[in-house]
């Protein structure tokens, strides 16, 4: 498989078995080792990441946390691990109430960053058990809930909109 294209662009590719190891499983009973792994920093290069699995007809799986319990976070192909890099909030809207955040965050770490900015008024309500872990890319995914989702609701409750790459 040809990667130093990737890497040619910048983009942190890693095969090692190591790493291919470490990302065959997540929080199910499964395990599929990748072919490799990937750490994007940027959206653009999610994009190049995705267009050379196109172009090859390599299967990606998008991962964060690993803490899915069904297996949606390994797979045969490229693990885009988004949960390295691409962790910011670039902007908290207290009279909209939105924040715009990168798929890597943390849902404890997106909370707490949201209910700082607004003394406290306004949080990230999906509270899953593995909220200090799991990824906003995951949540999203997987529809993540969690205890309080009765009264708060679920990740597509408040989920605005999305930029994403097919």
């Amino acid at each position: 498989m040809d990667l130093e294209s990737l890497t040619a662009l910048g983009i942190e590719v890693d095969t090692s078995s190591r790493r291919r190891a470490e990302y065959s499983y997540d929080a199910s009973n499964y395990r599929v080792p990748p072919l490799a792994v990937v750490f994007p920093r940027t959206a653009d290069e999610v994009a190049a990441v995705m267009a050379h699995a196109h172009r090859h007809h390599i299967p990606v799986i998008g991962r964060g946390g690993g803490t899915s319990m069904a297996g949606n976070a390994i797979g045969a192909g490229l693990v885009i691990d988004m949960s390295r890099h691409m962790t910011k909030v670039t902007r908290i809207d207290a009279e909209n109430r939105t924040a715009t955040a990168e798929s890597g965050i943390v849902l404890t770490t997106l909370a707490a960053l949201v209910g700082a900015a607004t003394d406290g008024r306004l949080t990230f309500a999906p509270d899953p058990s593995s909220a200090s872990r799991a990824a906003l890319g995951g949540a999203i995914g997987n529809d993540a809930c969690g205890n309080h989702s009765v009264r708060h609701g679920r990740t597509t409750d408040h989920i605005e909109s999305l930029d994403i790459v097919t």
